[in-house]
């Protein structure tokens, strides 16, 4: 009778159980941890003031621009000519004014006007400084557009002007006119533009000349 030993190991079992696992990653040290972390806040840190800079930058930008886009000009050209056609006066209109000066509004009553009518024209700027100046001339002193501004000012003395001399007048909304009278014709430049802007305007009243 053959006696039976021990049992054998497949070759299979012992390549399952001599096969060592993966080794256990080493732990992290603290020190690195902390210092990892702080690198990450320090970064941070540095980018965060050049963001905040982009995104005013972009804001301030996009402001202007919306400004920009907000102000509509006019060519007051055609309105100036149709009211020199019609008025019985030598009609005068600012001329030259800078590139800070955008006409945003121009209209004349010469359209209705029969011969030996009075005339009345209108034009309004934006000045330098984002404000309003408006220029008005009739021979009509009882023009809507003359009484607006005229009614209940209160003169405050002349000024010369391109050897020019006008009256300065405080409005009854606190704004300077700037008024100038001859041969039955008046020029009123007024509005919330600065003095100084005002009598840009006013000094650079000329006969049109068409």
């Amino acid at each position: 009778m053959t006696g039976t030993g021990p049992t054998s190991q497949r070759p299979e079992d012992e390549a399952l159980t001599e096969a060592p696992g993966p080794a256990p990653a080493p732990g992290s040290s603290p020190a690195i941890e902390r210092a990892n972390r702080m690198n990450a806040a320090n970064m941070l840190r540095s980018l965060l003031p050049l963001v905040v800079i982009c995104l005013l930058l972009v804001a301030w930008v996009s402001f202007r621009q919306q400004g920009d886009e907000g102000v509509r000009t006019v060519d007051p050209t055609s309105t100036v000519q149709l009211a020199a056609a019609r008025a019985s006066y030598a009609v005068p209109v600012p001329t030259g004014l800078g590139k800070g000066y955008r006409s945003t509004s121009a209209r004349t009553d010469a359209g209705d006007a029969a011969k030996g009518d009075p005339v009345t024209m209108e034009i309004g700027y934006l000045t330098p400084s984002e404000e309003f100046a408006g220029f008005v001339v009739s021979d009509d002193r009882r023009a809507a557009a003359l009484k607006a501004v005229l009614d209940g000012a209160k003169e405050k003395g002349s000024v010369d002007l391109g050897g020019t001399s006008w009256t300065r007048s405080t409005t009854a909304r606190g704004e300077t006119a700037l008024v100038r009278e001859a041969d039955g014709v008046t020029v009123v430049v007024s509005g919330s533009g600065t003095e100084k802007e005002l009598e840009t305007v006013a000094a650079a009243v000329r006969p049109h000349r068409g």
